[in-house]
């Protein structure tokens, strides 16, 4: 089955845009922290993040203070230098990569902070957190661009009864 659910997953996603935030919506809360968490690693035990990497390619996390602070010490910079090298304020007033793929992903895909990369990055992509549901709108932009979410969406709504 989960070879036929990710197969052309990408067209997939947008075709079910409305029904995922239908979902989301209607979905009771207690029945999607029931599953999700063993969806969650179901997904990640089919998908290869190193294989896709496109959240690091075509989007960036907040960089928090703790994560300017902990990243800055790390490379040796001081905040001032590793905020002007490296990064740029959103349109939300948030710190975020100012280059695309993110700076520290290599050509491997692997992470070169990885052990110390921002907490977006380390709870991303949100499918074992209540964020899923509680941010339908994050969840929806996720779904276009992870499999992961995608999966993980897709099988909550196989196995949440009524849905």
């Amino acid at each position: 089955m989960s070879a036929d659910l990710l197969s052309n997953w990408e067209k997939k996603a947008a075709d079910r845009q409305k029904l995922y935030k239908q979902f989301l919506v209607k979905a009771p809360l207690n029945q999607v922290l029931k599953h999700q968490s063993e969806l969650h690693e179901e997904a990640f035990d089919k998908i290869d993040c190193l294989q896709c990497a496109r959240c690091c390619k075509g989007y960036s996390p907040r960089f928090k203070t703790p994560d300017i602070k902990r990243i800055s010490r790390l490379l040796g910079l001081k905040e001032s230098i590793f905020i002007e090298r490296y990064l740029r304020v959103d349109e939300d007033g948030d710190y975020v990569a100012n280059s695309q793929p993110c700076p520290f992903l290599g050509s491997d895909n692997f992470c070169g902070i990885y052990e110390d990369r921002p907490s977006d990055c380390r709870r991303f992509p949100y499918t074992d957190e209540d964020v899923l549901v509680k941010r339908p709108t994050l969840t929806l932009k996720n779904s276009s661009f992870c499999p992961i979410t995608y999966y993980v969406l897709e099988r909550l709504m196989q196995t949440i009864p009524g849905r």
